[in-house]
């Protein structure tokens, strides 16, 4: 059986690492798989959503240690070269115009974590331990950890995370608002493709769009945001979809944005 697979289910397309025995390392086959979704996701209007996950109970390690000990040996600009394949993932989840979610079990560790919280929503189940561990490693975070962590935690907790390495659990994370929904053990999956069944029966523009939005929000100045949320809305109300809503909510009936997504 192949280290990652890549299967359709329904209007999703789902990304395992099936690596278990070793908690699912980073891998080439993982950066390439990952891209490969992506890529068909936004070729694709029949897809609705990506999927990213680990055989069985743990989601994903990391960099393997082994893989890092033999990255000693290149050049530095090669170390940044090979380090850049796994930015590459980051931002093309970041950039896939269609909602990408994480479904972790048993918890995710390093750039594992990186991986799980580029994702627009991070389904964990109940106990998962999520732990920033590069500093025990004498090593930095990557993958775009410190801004998502900065942008969304108390500086105190992400000094504790990154700095001393301790780990925090899915429960903590969805109380401060990083993990979007709980689960309990061996429900990740499920709760995951409930999430893509409804993102399915949304609107496709507009939640590309949306989604957009809410990846320049955060650093873009606001004048320069209030035009990308008026060009967007401008598109969304001349669009069949916002006919579709808004005629929905008039003639008080459930929209059917489905039928508008090419290809389903």
């Amino acid at each position: 059986m192949a280290d990652v697979t890549l299967e359709k289910v329904d209007t999703a397309l789902v990304v395992t690492n099936r690596n278990g025995a070793r908690r699912n390392p980073l891998s080439p086959e993982l950066y390439a798989t990952v891209l490969a979704a992506t890529d068909q996701a936004a070729q694709d209007d029949a897809i609705a959503s990506v999927v990213l996950t680990g055989e069985g109970n743990f989601f994903c390690a990391g960099g393997d240690l082994k893989t890092l000990v033999k990255r000693r040996e290149m050049s530095e600009a090669g170390r940044r070269e090979a380090i850049d394949g796994l930015h590459g993932v980051i931002r093309a989840i970041r950039a896939c115009p269609k909602p990408v979610i994480a479904a972790v079990e048993g918890g995710a560790a390093g750039a594992g974590v990186s991986l799980a919280l580029a994702c627009d929503f991070v389904i964990a189940a109940r106990g998962a331990q999520f732990t920033v561990a590069y500093v025990k490693a004498g090593l930095v975070p990557d993958g775009g950890l410190t801004a998502r962590l900065a942008a969304q935690l108390p500086r105190p907790l992400v000094s504790r995370l990154c700095m001393l390495g301790d780990p925090i659990s899915a429960d903590r994370l969805y109380d401060l608002g990083m993990v979007t929904e709980l689960c309990e053990p061996g429900g990740a999956m499920d709760m995951a493709a409930h999430y893509a069944s409804r993102l399915a029966a949304g609107p496709a523009n507009a939640l590309r769009d949306i989604k957009s939005l809410l990846e320049t929000a955060s650093f873009m100045d606001p004048d320069s945001q209030l035009d990308r949320e008026r060009d967007a809305m401008a598109r969304a109300l001349g669009g069949d979809e916002g006919a579709e809503g808004i005629g929905a909510f008039l003639e008080k009936r459930k929209p059917d944005f489905a039928k508008l997504r090419g290809g389903a």
